[in-house]
């Protein structure tokens, strides 16, 4: 499994702003971990289980994290770039 980048300070910025090109890479960004939540056991006919994305909770995680996305407290981020506590 590959690491999860965090999206840089710009992204994160631009994405707060409603920058359809930094949502977009925050959810590429975590998309791996919505995949992995979103992921269910299924059972088969036969007895069998497997593992499949189940993409309406993959839809709902995805629109949960566009609204969060602009409560992002930039400011206290930015208060941080600056060398302020």
């Amino acid at each position: 499994m590959t690491e999860q980048k965090i999206p840089d300070y710009e992204t994160i910025k631009a994405a707060v702003a409603g920058e359809k090109w930094a949502l977009e890479k925050v959810i590429e960004c975590f998309s791996g971990e919505i995949d992995k939540l979103s992921t269910v056991t299924k059972q088969l006919p036969d007895g069998t289980t497997e593992k499949e994305i189940d993409e309406d909770l993959r839809q709902t995680l995805i629109r949960k994290l566009l609204e969060a996305i602009p409560t992002f407290p930039l400011d206290e981020a930015e208060g941080n770039d600056n060398g302020e506590a």
